[in-house]
């Protein structure tokens, strides 16, 4: 497991999966070992994933100052790791809450992005949050499921700030609530580090006027790629962030949740590896004009 230090002296750890260009993969949670994203639905045949536990996750150390797991702080290990890894640009794959580290990231650092892919990413950095009405509305298309009767009433409970977190509702968050689903909620609650998340978002984390600025800069391809059943972000949440990049576009998977490439791995793993080894577009060179 390869390790490196991170400007405050802290010790992180990222997972190798798959061979090629690497392409850095920063998880969601907030603040989630990494080892729920796996091989990406395969993504890592087309890719070496390099999978970062975030510090005090997974096998990375736990700070001594836990006012840096807040994510405007944690954009420095990620652009610690590109000078690890030796890279002069990287490409970055964010999922969920991971997304507004890597706009963070993008703007802070925009001549060190080759290409970047966010996945089901709620856009809080850019100031767009997912609403109790927009997963509402999604939960709402799963009304012919037989764990829905059990599932909407609490859900809409915890959402509206009535009731406690249930994992009756969890399969809200999958496009198929199988044994896959099951097995990969299950591991949830010990991969997250509770004090982390709460922090990763407070007070200062988010500049969005700002961060909206500063990524005018980003020549990157950007792909967005939200899921056809997912509320956070939903794919009208999605295609108001993509509009925040010069160059982004929109890919909304059928069927998929929260973590499409559960859903369908060959849907997935095909739409996000066409993007990122799709040949980079140069800019269309000026007209010549003759003389008249």
């Amino acid at each position: 497991m390869p390790i490196f230090t991170a400007g405050d002296g802290t010790r992180l750890a990222y997972h190798v999966r798959g061979e090629g260009e690497p392409l850095v993969v920063l998880p969601g949670g907030p603040m989630r070992a990494s080892a729920y994203l796996g091989g990406l639905g395969g993504l890592d045949a087309h890719r070496r994933l390099v999978l970062l536990d975030l510090r005090g996750t997974g096998e990375s150390a736990v700070p001594a100052d836990p006012a840096t797991y807040r994510c405007d702080r944690l954009v420095d290990d990620v652009e610690a790791l590109r000078v690890h890894l030796g890279l002069d640009r990287t490409d970055l794959l964010a999922h969920s809450a991971g997304g507004s580290l890597a706009v963070l990231y993008a703007a802070r650092h925009p001549e060190r992005v080759g290409r970047l892919a966010l996945i089901t990413a709620t856009p809080w950095a850019l100031g767009m949050p997912a609403t109790a009405g927009h997963r509402l509305t999604a939960a709402r298309l799963r009304r012919d499921e037989p764990w829905f009767p059990a599932a909407f009433p609490a859900y809409e409970a915890w959402l509206a700030g009535s009731g406690d977190f249930d994992d009756v509702f969890l399969p809200f968050f999958y496009g198929r609530w199988d044994d896959t689903a099951r097995a990969h909620a299950a591991g949830e609650e010990e991969q997250v580090n509770e004090e982390a998340c709460d922090l990763y978002g407070s007070t200062g984390a988010y500049d969005p006027p700002a961060t909206r600025a500063a990524l005018a800069r980003l020549t990157a391809p950007v792909l967005v790629l939200a899921g056809e059943l997912d509320g956070g972000p939903a794919p009208d949440l999605a295609r108001r962030a993509a509009d925040a990049f010069p160059a982004a576009e929109l890919a909304v998977q059928p069927g998929a949740g929260h973590y499409p490439w559960l859903d369908d791995p060959e849907w997935f793993a095909g739409r996000v590896g066409e993007f990122l080894t799709r040949p980079a577009q140069r800019p269309p060179r000026p007209a010549v004009r003759t003389p008249s």
